[in-house]
């Protein structure tokens, strides 16, 4: 842009320079032969005069040059007109006093609609003044040909700036848009992107160094993934002897009264949530490891949500769906499991589940999960998305307060299938759980 402004100014300054000394030019030399024309055709007329011929008129026709030329000769007391009849009342009074009083005069007029130049010249042996009005009609035309052509000229480099300005600012900026998308990759969870290589000198440490830096980040992450899938594997063996120890100790629960048995209530839902978080860890850490990747298949979204809702201990739930069913690419145990997720933060957190819709949104799958309780604050509606985030359940314990991953884990698999997920207010209140994943192509 700043190339295509600078261009058109550069361009529209020649352009001025141009149009003042050509148009200055053909003005001057323009006047001088009106003025040389007019000072030979007078003293013509001086000399017929002194003469006192009978052939002024007759020369005065032969003096017009041309259909647009116009001759007027000023007698005390006669206005004799040759060549096209104008008024000559155009005349300024000032062009013909000066005339008069014996001074040469010129003025550029337009008579009749035609642009001329008036030559006003004094014949001092009658008294009298001699006009002449010389047709600049051709002349009109080269300025306008002129002009057009430099405007046009003008916006054409000031096209043609603004092009070449925008496609060398693309060029230039091209690798600056490859970083920016791989770092936007990597921040949405793609650690697999990276920078093609460059074949500009100056531009290849820049490539080098960032996809050094992304492998060491991917390793990273996944040998972090993998520690805490092993820690949580680790944990699944003494976890399962708790959870049985637990159940026992809970089923004889009325046998031990009193602060005994508030402490075992305590330990019971402590174990639960600790059993939940590590089944949740390990789904997270195989997610971040991306080794269990299957082949998609196109899953019935409807079919798939109407048999989560059947397979669960509460009641059922209402459906709205779209028919025909919108159908979508991924893995059908992960969308079993954001499904359930949704339901279960419902359950949890806000009183159940009271809609859960699946619709169709140009091109998208769309699914609604509704519930009845307080809503999600916006300063929280992106943050409950983070892992072991539990928003304003953060600090509290007991099996009702989650682990502070399922939420993060729908967000991990709804990415995984290409599409978003979103916390929206209910109309009439609470929270509306938002999933819009692609539909597969028919």
């Amino acid at each position: 842009m700043v190339l295509g402004v600078g261009s058109l100014l550069l361009t529209s300054v020649l352009a001025l320079v141009v149009w003042n000394l050509a148009s200055g030019y053909m003005l001057r030399q323009r006047e001088q032969s009106a003025v040389r024309q007019a000072e030979v055709d007078v003293r013509l007329v001086d000399e017929s005069l002194r003469a006192a011929s009978d052939g002024l008129e007759e020369l005065l026709t032969g003096l017009t040059a041309g259909p647009d030329t116009t001759i007027l000769l000023f007698r005390p007391g006669q206005v004799l007109t040759s060549g096209r009849q104008v008024d000559p009342a155009v005349l300024p009074p000032k062009l013909l006093q000066l005339a008069r009083d014996g001074v040469p005069a010129g003025q550029r007029l337009v008579v009749g609609g035609i642009p001329v130049y008036a030559v006003t010249l004094p014949i001092a042996h009658a008294e009298g003044v001699y006009v002449e009005m010389a047709p600049m009609v051709q002349l009109d035309r080269t300025f306008r040909f002129l002009s057009a052509v430099l405007v046009t000229g003008t916006v054409v480099s000031g096209l043609l700036g603004v092009a070449l300005g925008s496609w060398a600012s693309r060029r230039a900026l091209r690798p600056l848009t490859a970083l920016t998308d791989a770092a936007s990759r990597i921040a949405g969870g793609d650690l697999r992107a990276r920078l093609p290589e460059q074949t500009d000198p100056d531009l290849t440490p820049l490539a080098t160094t960032f996809n050094t830096t992304a492998d060491a980040l991917e390793q990273r992450v996944l040998r972090d993934a993998r520690f805490a899938g092993d820690v949580s594997h680790e944990l699944r063996s003494p976890l399962t002897t708790m959870v049985n120890a637990a159940e026992v100790l809970r089923r004889r629960r009325g046998e031990i009264p009193g602060t005994a048995g508030r402490a075992l209530d305590l330990l019971t839902s402590e174990v639960d949530r600790f059993a939940r978080m590590v089944v949740d860890l390990l789904e997270i850490t195989r997610a971040d490891q991306q080794g269990d990747d299957s082949a998609p298949e196109s899953i019935d979204l409807v079919a798939l949500v109407t048999n989560v809702l059947a397979a669960r201990p509460r009641g059922p739930v209402p459906l709205a769906a779209d028919r025909p069913a919108p159908h979508v690419l991924g893995d059908r145990r992960r969308l079993d499991r954001v499904v359930n997720n949704l339901l279960d933060n419902a359950e949890h957190h806000a009183g159940g589940a009271v809609r859960v819709a699946v619709l169709r949104r140009g091109g998208w799958a769309r699914l609604e999960v509704d519930d009845e309780g307080p809503g999600v604050p916006a300063g929280l509606r992106t943050r409950i998305f983070e892992r072991f985030n539990r928003g304003e359940r953060a600090g509290s314990r007991g099996a009702a307060t989650g682990s502070g991953l399922g939420l993060a884990l729908v967000a991990q698999h709804v990415q995984r299938h290409g599409g978003t997920v979103r916390v929206e207010e209910r109309p009439g209140g609470g929270a509306r759980f938002v999933v819009e994943i692609p539909e597969a192509a028919s």
